[in-house]
């Protein structure tokens, strides 16, 4: 049985408990309230750096040379960043973490260069803000906010070796339909489409059809590719060591997959940004087949219809 001294004494640590824990609830409602996720809206980045080499309400981030750029930063480790402008043209940069939204490969490149809704939770570090990102929306691509100047109807090389390190010239493959892919081993997405370019290679190489895939993957890289290609069973030719600088040159952004389309002349038809589908590339094949063989026809209609060589006759 407890005194009566003894129960007051009770009652208080009680209530001294009590208050205690009220106190440390109290202390930490700033923190719940921190944790709450919002909503952003900016532009995927690569560094606070490339982002001030221009005024970014006259010159839009997002061009092929801000890409090739990127891809370099992001390359020696650079954290990407959300550039948030406000009214008065002053931005705020926010360092993107994974949460439950994934990046789409070993980094954020894909995304460098959208603008982007992104739903998340911030914390400060070292005066430093951290953005949690657990969704995500593309709500413009780099080719919407900074159009590239068209590259179709130009003509364009690619010399890259192939598996045994020889070198190999896009050229050299004038006179075919060359459907150019750039991929990489630890692309997800590349992963997906090589089905369909397979399939391709096969329903299309005898009407003139060449699939080439263009690989990021060095040379030091060439038994993961060669796995990778028994994997896929992949039965087009496969060149290695592919660079944002060339894709550039074929009108595509540094994310991969992308695919150009190159006509018999040599010169490019058609640019795809990420995954390609077969039944559009289908669609554009047949168009091109089409086209060249009306050509072929029209030709050979305009021999047969030339007028006769005049001969010279021999007397008896």
């Amino acid at each position: 049985m407890i005194s009566g001294d003894g129960q007051i004494y009770y009652g208080e640590m009680r209530m001294r408990s009590c208050l205690i824990s009220f106190l440390i609830i109290l202390s930490l409602a700033p923190s719940v309230a921190a944790q709450t996720a919002s909503k952003y809206v900016g532009q995927v980045i690569c560094c606070e750096e490339c982002w001030v080499r221009a005024d970014r309400r006259t010159t839009p981030f997002g061009t092929p040379a801000d890409l090739a750029k990127a891809a370099e930063c992001v390359g020696n480790g650079d954290p990407s960043l959300l550039a948030m402008t406000d009214n008065d043209g002053e931005t705020s940069f926010y360092q993107l973490e994974e949460g439950r939204y994934k990046k789409p490969g070993r980094n954020w490149l894909e995304l460098i260069g959208s603008r982007v809704e992104v739903t998340g939770v911030v914390r400060m570090k070292k005066e430093r803000r951290f953005l949690r990102v657990d969704s995500l929306e593309v709500l413009a691509t780099p080719q919407q906010i900074a159009p590239q100047p068209t590259v179709i109807g130009t003509a364009a090389e690619l010399v890259l070796p192939d598996l045994f390190g020889g070198e190999q010239r896009l050229s050299s493959l004038r006179g075919r339909i060359v459907i150019l892919n750039f991929w990489a081993t630890w692309c997800g997405p590349c992963v997906k489409e090589m089905p369909d370019l397979a399939a391709i290679q096969n329903q299309y190489a005898a009407l003139g059809v060449q699939v080439v895939g263009a690989s990021a993957d060095n040379m030091t890289e060439q038994k993961a590719v060669r796995e990778f290609i028994g994997r896929a069973k992949i039965n087009f030719p496969v060149w290695l060591g592919a660079t944002t600088r060339e894709m550039g040159r074929f009108g595509l952004g540094p994310a991969l997959p992308g695919t150009a389309v190159i006509g018999r002349d040599g010169r490019i038809v058609a640019v795809y940004q990420g995954v390609i589908k077969e039944a559009d590339l289908k669609k554009l094949l047949d168009q091109l087949i089409a086209r060249s063989q009306g050509e072929a026809r029209a030709q050979i209609a305009q021999m047969r219809g030339a007028a006769p060589l005049e001969t010279a006759s021999v007397p008896s």
